[in-house]
């Protein structure tokens, strides 16, 4: 069995780290290099980075930021947030990141999903997926909305289906983000979770409502995702990472261990 990872993410906004609850009322809490060296130091097995205004902003990624986190850690690490083209994604890869994670763009123009794929491998492309619970419909018959520009417009198209089709696209790998649960410390949403990773055949990360270890069993087991992020749990240093994989290892779930 493949080894479940466990992923911080870093959200960023003007160059500082910073949380919200649903996409709302973000604080600053920090420095995310110094955030990112801390868990890189604890274990992480990756890295997600998010310039979470970039693209609602409609302005470059603060790419001297990713640089500076790129330098501090030697583990995978994924960055999001204002790639809009290919250009885009080979400016954050020269900037040190392994991983390239697209959303807004990729529905706006689906086309960069298989160009970055061509370009630097499949596996170097991230779908990111923000998705909101809504009414069933004919035209969003799973449920769940595709919602973008860091959860401001929704945009009609069904998220089983967006997950399905960016998989055919080329991508590589999907971060799965719900709206619903993000930053309320209440546990991931494990049915959208288990929907999707149930659905494709690449590697989905829960993200999402992360508050306790045992939340994180639950969405690596019953959701059967393939790793999970955290951010509030860390970022308040209500558990370490280290905690969290000694919990997991006693409920004999695998993750890659440093002791």
């Amino acid at each position: 069995m493949l080894s479940k990872r466990i992923i911080p993410c870093l959200d960023v906004r003007d160059g500082k780290l910073t949380k919200g609850i649903k996409f709302k009322g973000n604080v600053d809490i920090g420095d995310p290099v110094e955030a990112a060296r801390e868990y890189y130091e604890q274990g992480a097995d990756e890295i997600v980075f998010y310039d979470i205004t970039a693209s609602s902003d409609k302005r470059d990624i603060m790419i001297d930021v990713v640089r500076r986190v790129a330098e501090t850690i030697f583990i995978p690490f994924s960055v999001g947030g204002g790639i809009r083209n290919l250009e885009d994604m080979r400016r954050v890869i020269l900037a040190g990141a392994e991983k390239v994670s697209v959303n807004s763009a990729a529905v706006d123009e689906p086309k960069i999903i298989t160009q970055g794929a061509k370009a630097f491998g499949i596996q170097c492309v991230v779908l990111g997926m923000d998705v909101k619970k809504v009414e069933v419909s004919g035209t969003i018959p799973s449920g769940y909305e595709m919602v973008i520009h860091g959860g401001r417009k929704f945009t009609g198209i069904d998220a089983l289906w967006w997950a399905k089709e960016a998989e055919n696209l080329g991508a590589g790998e999907i971060c799965l983000n719900s709206i619903d649960a993000d930053g309320t410390q209440n546990g991931y949403e494990l049915n959208l979770t288990a929907m999707i990773s149930e659905n494709v055949r690449i590697p989905v990360i829960a993200s999402g409502g992360a508050g306790k270890p045992e939340h994180l069993a639950e969405v690596l087991t019953k959701g059967n995702a393939d790793a999970a992020l955290i951010a509030s749990m860390v970022h308040y240093r209500t558990y370490t990472i280290e905690e969290i994989k000694k919990y997991l290892y006693e409920q004999k779930i695998k993750t890659r261990m440093l002791w």
